[in-house]
């Protein structure tokens, strides 16, 4: 049932990337005169690809039976994630202010 759900998770995954296009890249990025992504999953959420990576990392280890790896891996992506959305979306705030 888990792999079942870690494969769900990649197609979510691979449904972001592509909505994202070109757009799409590990750094912190604003593109002048871009339009905001509001296809495909982003539709409903704002960082889908955000969701997938915390279900990965609550998922994987479980599969291993890794019950200390799942929790505390979950925690310190939940910490760096939301230092990292608040990094973008003040990036993006500023962009549109200007």
């Amino acid at each position: 049932v888990l792999l079942l759900f870690l494969m769900a998770t990649q197609v979510i995954r691979y449904w972001a990337l592509c909505s994202l296009g070109t757009y799409w890249n590990t750094k912190i990025l604003v593109v002048p005169n871009a339009m905001i992504v509001k296809k495909g999953p982003y539709r409903w959420l704002k960082h889908p690809n955000y969701v997938v990576v915390a279900i990965e990392l609550l998922l994987i280890p479980l599969l291993f039976d890794a019950y200390v790896t799942a929790i505390l891996f979950t925690c310190l992506n939940a910490w760096m994630m939301a230092v990292r959305i608040q990094t973008e979306e003040k990036a993006l705030n500023q962009y549109l202010l200007n």
